[in-house]
């Protein structure tokens, strides 16, 4: 294994000053930083941040704990996290495993976390976060000074959906939730009935979990049921296109018989049949601003800022009634 020492043996300088060049820190000048980097990166050698953390007090490294790495939804939050990260010294590890999270989020093995895993719990965050390691959550709304709650602007989203559809003259209206222990879900719903409560109509709820499944199971009940509404939001991309499936199966389409509407414009929606109309928030933004949010506060102990992602409506052919 090439060490330090290798570095500085073939750089022709002490270890204190490959120290110094390698951790971006010291006094020196920069011809020999120069030289420095260039006999490491002949050698293949590579800091390592739980090493430099003991001597620094720092690993330079960011965390990202992710509940899956699939689908297109995930890609381009750590594609955003990843390019925000890449304009800085840090590093980033991805951990989507349970023993993973263990290992580097409880050990508080990174300089700072950001957590998009329902899975780990509100009370493990709130004991992690401290002024030495915050935090940026992106499903869930935690207040704390070490933590940053950063979400999608979910409820204006619902809201453009509920108009579209009214603007249609459409009122028999039916909605299919997603995941119950997610915040965005929680948030489209209550918008959306909170709209369709102010001008006096109700809505029929029926329960899917963010799968294409859940979408086609819940077209199957409501289609067998007999009670076909006008026009029906689901609370992601992925259970419209399954909605919209099963009711191609039932020989109905959309926007014809059911208009259809879907959150998040993942980009199958542009490709189906019929193209889906769908809210999008830009998800490379939303990885971006939660990666430069947590840096800043590492480095300079700039306090979180709230912000939601803006969402905006795209009609699509789905749910644009015929006149």
């Amino acid at each position: 294994m090439v060490t330090i020492k290798d570095v500085a043996k073939r750089a022709n300088v002490s270890i204190t000053s490959a120290s110094y060049a390698l951790n971006g820190t010291g006094t020196i000048s920069d011809e020999t930083r120069q030289r420095i980097l260039e006999a490491a990166e002949a050698l293949n050698y590579h800091p390592n941040p739980f090493a430099r953390k003991l001597k620094t007090g720092k690993t330079l490294t960011i965390g990202v704990f992710i509940s899956r790495f699939g689908g297109a939804f995930y890609e381009d939050i750590l594609e955003g996290i990843h390019a925000a990260v890449m304009e800085t010294k840090y590093e980033l590890i991805v951990c989507p495993e349970s023993k993973t999270t263990q290992k580097f989020l409880v050990q508080r093995e990174v300089d700072g976390a950001i957590i998009f895993d329902s899975r780990i719990r509100n009370d493990t965050i709130i004991n992690l976060a401290s002024k030495d390691f915050p935090i940026v959550v992106m499903d869930r709304y935690i207040p704390n000074k070490h933590l940053c709650s950063l979400l999608i602007d979910n409820q204006h989203g619902a809201k453009e959906v509920f108009n579209h559809f009214y603007t249609q003259n459409l009122r028999k209206i039916a909605f299919v939730t997603g995941a119950l222990d997610s915040i965005d879900n929680t948030e489209r719903t209550h918008a959306f009935l909170k709209e369709a409560d102010r001008n006096h109509m109700k809505i029929p709820i029926y329960n899917g979990n963010f799968t294409e499944v859940s979408g086609y199971n819940a077209a199957k009940t409501m289609i067998e049921s007999k009670a076909l509404p006008e026009a029906v939001m689901c609370a992601n991309d992925q259970m419209a296109i399954g909605f919209m499936r099963a009711m191609k199966d039932y020989q109905l389409s959309a926007p014809g018989d059911i208009a259809v509407v879907g959150f998040d414009d993942i980009p199958l929606s542009r490709y189906t049949q019929p193209t889906l109309s769908t809210v999008a928030a830009s998800r490379l933004e939303w990885g971006a601003s939660a990666a430069k949010q947590l840096i800043n506060y590492i480095e300079h102990r700039q306090p979180f800022q709230p912000y939601r992602i803006p969402t905006q409506f795209i009609p699509r052919e789905s749910s644009q009634k015929i006149k």
